[in-house]
C-alpha cells in the first residue's frame, strides 16, 4: 500500500488471522464430522468478514482517490465500503440498482451508507445490468463526477479481492479437510480455494438462484492467477428462494443454532451455509473423521 492508506488500514487493527473455533454439535458428531467455525465476522467491528479481505487490496489501489462501487438496496458490500470511507477519510459513491428507490425513504442499510458519507446514485435496472460495459461505466462516472475514481465491482469481487482472500485459505491451512462458505459473487471462494494446501477442498453454497456462479469463479481465478486453482465445487440447492429470501424452515434452523452455540446467525449468507452443511452431513457427503470448517462471513444487521 502507498500514501496514507497503509497507515490508515493498519490503524484499524484488523483481527488477523481470524479465530478458528470448534463447536460441539451432536448432529454433526453422530456422523463423525467435526464442525469448526472460522470467525471472519470478528475481523473488524465495521468491516466484517470477507468484506475486509476483499476491500483492503482495493482501498490500497485507491490511494486516496474516490471509490465507486455497486450494489442493491440491502448490499453488505455497499455498507462496508461506506464504513471504510468514513474510517479512512476516502470519498465513496454507491451506484444502487433501482431508480424507483430514489423517490422512497432510505431503508436502514442505505441510510447507514449515507450516514457514513457515501453518495448514493440510483440507476434503472437496465442500466445497472450494463454497468460493466465501457460506455455505460464511463457515463456513470461522469454522472457522479468521479471520472478518475477507482471502480470496485458489485460484491467487491475482482482480481485484487481474490488475491486478498487467498490468505483465508492459508489461515485454515491443515486445520480443515473441507472449507465451506456461502457465495454471492464468488470472489471469496476463488481466493480461499487458491490458498488451501493440496489435498483440501472448498465447498461453496450459492445464495442466489441461477447456476451461473461456477463460470464466474473460473473467470475470477483466471484473472487473479492465470487459471483455475485449488479443488472447489458448488451446491446450488440451498438458496431458499434466492438472495435475501428465507423460509420458515431456515429461520427455525438459524434460531436453533443460535440457542445451541450462542452465535448470532446472519440470515442472507451464514444461515444458508450452516443449514446446507447439516443437510449434507446427514446425506453422508462427508466421510467420518472430516474436519469441516464453516466460514462465518458476516453478522446480522443492524
Amino acid at each position: 500500500m502507498t500514501g496514507t492508506d497503509i497507515r490508515g488500514l493498519a490503524a484499524l487493527r484488523p483481527r488477523l488471522p481470524s479465530p478458528l473455533r470448534e463447536v460441539t454439535d451432536g448432529r454433526f458428531e453422530r456422523h463423525g464430522v467435526r464442525l469448526l467455525l472460522k470467525r471472519d465476522d470478528l475481523i473488524h467491528p465495521e468491516l466484517v468478514g470477507n468484506k475486509w479481505r476483499k476491500l483492503a487490496p482495493n482501498l490500497d489501489a485507491a490511494d486516496g482517490r474516490t471509490v465507486v462501487t455497486f450494489g442493491g438496496a440491502y448490499s453488505n458490500h455497499l455498507r462496508a465500503t461506506a464504513a471504510a470511507g468514513r474510517l479512512l477519510g476516502l470519498s465513496t459513491v454507491g451506484v444502487v440498482r433501482g431508480q424507483e428507490l430514489a423517490e422512497l425513504p432510505l431503508n436502514p442499510s442505505l441510510a447507514r451508507c449515507a450516514a457514513d458519507g457515501m453518495r448514493l446514485h440510483f440507476v434503472d435496472r437496465s442500466t445497472y445490468r450494463r454497468k460493466a460495459q465501457p460506455e455505460t461505466l464511463a457515463a456513470l462516472l461522469r454522472a457522479v463526477e468521479a471520472e478518475d475514481a477507482v471502480v470496485v465491482p458489485e460484491g467487491g469481487s475482482n482480481a485484487r479481492a481474490v488475491r486478498g482472500c487467498r490468505a483465508l485459505g492459508k489461515e485454515l491451512g491443515e486445520h480443515a479437510d473441507v472449507a465451506a462458505l456461502a457465495c454471492g459473487t464468488g470472489g471469496t471462494l476463488a481466493g480461499l480455494a487458491a490458498g488451501l494446501p493440496a489435498g483440501r477442498r472448498t465447498l461453496g453454497i450459492p445464495v442466489l438462484k441461477g447456476g451461473f456462479l461456477a463460470d464466474d469463479i473460473r473467470r475470477l481465478q483466471e484473472r487473479a492467477f492465470g487459471g483455475r486453482r485449488g479443488t472447489w465445487s458448488l451446491d446450488d440447492r440451498f438458496h431458499h428462494g434466492g438472495y435475501a429470501r428465507t423460509t420458515p424452515g431456515l429461520d427455525a434452523f438459524a434460531d436453533d443454532f443460535e440457542q445451541r452455540h450462542g452465535l448470532a446467525v446472519e440470515r442472507v449468507y451464514v444461515a444458508k451455509l450452516l443449514y446446507a452443511l447439516l443437510a449434507l452431513t446427514e446425506e453422508g457427503a462427508f466421510p467420518r473423521g472430516t474436519a469441516l470448517a464453516a466460514v462465518v462471513t458476516g453478522r446480522p444487521f443492524p
